[in-house]
């Protein structure tokens, strides 16, 4: 058989290729259902398109050989033209490697049909196209999948920029559900969000390390770059501060504060305020610990400003010293204007020092701040002094804790006196 005028080389087995080509998109996807169980578990529409890039490929291999069967233009040709007739999405539900698995597939089918395809003589010529044509789809392949990932990591920083936007401004729960679902965010608790400087840079890079740092520990994070802060919303650390501390070399220079665990991402709102807002106050307390939880810049907070630190300072402290009885909040008050000597405190209060002792541990106790320990002293002097300025309960001693636990104060105080 000769060539037709414009066919050139390969002119007779082109023409026999192009009859075939819809044989061997057929027989080539029946291979893959034979052979790749998870071909088989795709969708209806997955495999039709599957279909359309399988014959899209055998006219591929044609249009390359008549191209010269390698130049950079024939080639992109391949990209265009084979991977176009799919959707994007095919991109989502097929990983590369599988798309090789097909790529070979069909390349193995057309191989064994050679020489039905082939003119006289032309069987060898057409076996090395085959394989020079096999190796250029498959690096057409990681490009159309790398460019794929591309965009799809640029709308996905989008995304998580909105959340975390969201986030800090306080938006409603179906808004932040909405936004994590299109990420995958699976929200498994606790969840928490730390805020730090960002090292500055490209933001893709700077999220790209705390991704990386975070798949290392098994953390879920969602990051944002607000300025010139590091917004991280961790998931399924038990502990938050410390997988924080494993993600420092993420953040740039400064404080890293991390807001308290919440059970689910809707109530997230409240550990990005708290961990802004300690991460606004964290400078007033220079040899604060690295990454430093929210509550315990409660002192730093209130003086800056946070309605909830004064809130929590004034409920969680002061009142429950009020109610707690007279007694522990004027030994208080005794103990600080000493100057945290205990015996003098003592002399004021005309008790025993022992006294004053076991008061102070019962300070401790009721508030989780100790008197002795000099962190725990400034909160509590804050926390006396947001309460005298806020009062909302009356100073009056009540029973709220409980007869038991009073009436072991009072017999405790009576012994202590009399030693």
């Amino acid at each position: 058989m000769g060539n037709e005028p414009g066919d050139g080389e390969l002119g007779a087995t082109l023409r026999r290729i192009e009859r075939a080509a819809g044989a061997l998109a057929t027989g080539s996807v029946a291979r893959m259902d034979e052979t790749l169980p998870w071909f088989r578990a795709l969708p209806a529409d997955q495999r039709s398109w599957v279909m359309l890039v399988a014959q899209a490929g055998v006219r591929s291999l044609v249009q390359w050989l008549r191209s010269g069967g390698g130049s950079t233009e024939g080639t992109q040709e391949v990209s265009d033209e084979v991977f176009a007739a799919a959707p994007q999405a095919l991109a989502r539900s097929i990983t590369l490697q599988q798309t090789v698995a097909l790529i070979k597939i069909t390349i193995e089918v057309v191989e064994e049909q050679v020489p039905h395809l082939a003119a006289e003589g032309e069987e060898q010529q057409l076996r090395d196209a085959v394989l020079r044509f096999s190796r250029e789809i498959a690096f057409a392949a990681a490009r159309v999948y790398a460019r794929a990932a591309e965009s799809r990591g640029a709308w996905d920083a989008r995304l998580q920029a909105l959340l975390v936007d969201a986030l800090l401004r306080g938006d409603s729960p179906d808004v932040l559900a909405s936004r994590a679902a299109a990420l995958g965010w699976t929200d498994a608790p606790p969840v928490a969000v730390a805020v730090g400087r960002s090292p500055g840079g490209d933001v893709s890079a700077v999220l790209h390390t705390v991704y990386r740092q975070a798949r290392r520990i098994g953390a879920e994070v969602i990051g944002g770059v607000h300025g010139d802060r590091l917004v991280v919303v961790l998931g399924g650390a038990a502990d938050p501060v410390a997988a924080t501390g494993k993600l420092l070399s993420a953040f740039g220079e400064g404080p890293v504060v991390v807001g308290p665990a919440v059970p689910s991402l809707d109530e997230a709102t409240e550990s990005a305020r708290a961990a802004l807002a300690g991460f606004r106050a964290a400078p007033a307390w220079p040899t604060a610990p690295r990454p430093v939880p929210a509550g315990d810049l409660l002192p730093e907070r209130a003086l800056a400003g946070d309605a909830e630190a004064r809130r929590r300072l004034r409920h969680d402290v002061y009142t429950v010293l009020v109610r707690a009885g007279g007694e522990l909040l004027e030994t208080l008050d005794a103990f600080f204007a000493a100057g945290g000597t205990l015996e003098s405190a003592a002399r004021a209060l005309f008790v025993h020092p022992n006294t004053v002792r076991y008061r102070l541990r019962r300070i401790a106790e009721v508030t989780g701040f100790s008197p002795l320990a000099p962190r725990d002293a400034f909160a509590l002097q804050v926390a006396l002094t947001v309460g005298r300025l806020d009062p909302v309960v009356p100073m009056v001693p009540t029973q709220t804790l409980g007869p038991a636990v009073s009436k072991s104060s009072q017999t405790g105080d009576d012994h202590r006196r009399s030693l």
